[in-house]
């Protein structure tokens, strides 16, 4: 079988320069791809073929989950692509034939995505057919890693602070210092207390980092108490380390410094609960 043979132009845009391309397979993808087309192939999504569709950069890549596995092996390509700069995302593999990559495309229904192709507007429960449509006319957001901060604003007090949802507490800015409460994606160790003195935000909800030895991934809860930071960790198995979003929508409080305590925040308690508590003066 020929390169040709292997590959289904299942949707064409005229004003686009590439092609939505139907595969069965991630190593089907080749340098007639590079840079232009969507491959939507019926593999899963794991470090290997992740290569394969690397090797060629194509515009962006649709794969399979195929039930995820264990240390979420047969998606972890997602993020070696990110780390790429590709956009990928992968497919619940009870919604599509494995080994038919226009099966894939009719009726695949996404069920993971990489920063890039969130970017792009991929969203979990997003078809394959809009998602690769997407990934097609969209170009991810190119910067160093230093300047996507992802600064969403979740809430507003009526006085215009905000509780601000981050990837990471070196995000932190002058700007939410004695103002904002930051609810940030990091580990609590002491390697974030210069970040936090260096804002001074009004409050942080950080994660616990699995707690670590001698719970050092929150320690530094209790070295900013000192100078008046009120502060609070997640449980890092409850919520994605590195994502601001999910720290606020998914984080369950697992500790807090006495200063947190007495404005009300509470072990157990959603993360959204407790950085609107923190809000409050």
């Amino acid at each position: 079988m020929n390169s040709e043979e292997k590959q289904t132009v299942v949707f064409q845009d005229l004003s686009a320069t590439g092609s939505v391309i139907a595969m069965d397979s991630a190593y089907d993808v080749d340098q007639k791809n590079t840079g232009i087309d969507v491959c939507v192939n019926a593999s899963y999504c794991g470090v290997l073929p992740a290569r394969f569709i690397a090797e060629h950069a194509p515009r962006a890549a649709i794969g399979m989950d195929c039930g995820i596995g264990p240390e979420g092996s047969a998606i972890a390509g997602l993020w070696y692509l990110e780390a790429l700069a590709i956009p990928a995302a992968v497919a619940d593999v009870m919604t599509a034939h494995l080994g038919n990559g226009v099966h894939l495309y009719e009726n695949g229904i996404i069920s993971f995505a990489n920063q890039p192709a969130i970017d792009c507007g991929v969203t979990p429960g997003m078809s394959v057919k809009d998602a690769s449509r997407l990934l097609l006319e969209q170009k991810p957001q190119q910067a160093r890693a230093s300047e996507i901060t992802n600064r969403t604003v979740m809430e507003t007090s009526p006085d215009g602070r905000h509780v601000i949802a981050t990837d990471s507490i070196a995000f932190g800015t002058d700007e939410d210092t004695d103002t904002n409460v930051l609810v940030t994606a990091g580990h609590t160790g002491r390697s974030a207390v210069p970040y936090l003195l260096k804002c001074k935000p009004l409050g942080f909800i950080c994660s616990d980092g699995g707690r670590g030895m001698d719970d050092s991934g929150m320690a530094g809860l209790y070295i900013v108490e000192k100078e008046g930071l009120a502060g609070a960790t997640v449980d890092a198995t409850k919520a994605r380390m590195g994502n601001g979003l999910s720290h606020y929508y998914d984080g369950v409080i697992s500790a807090m410094n006495a200063i947190a305590d007495d404005k009300g925040v509470k072990l157990g308690m959603p993360a959204r609960e407790a950085a609107s508590l923190l809000l409050a003066k």
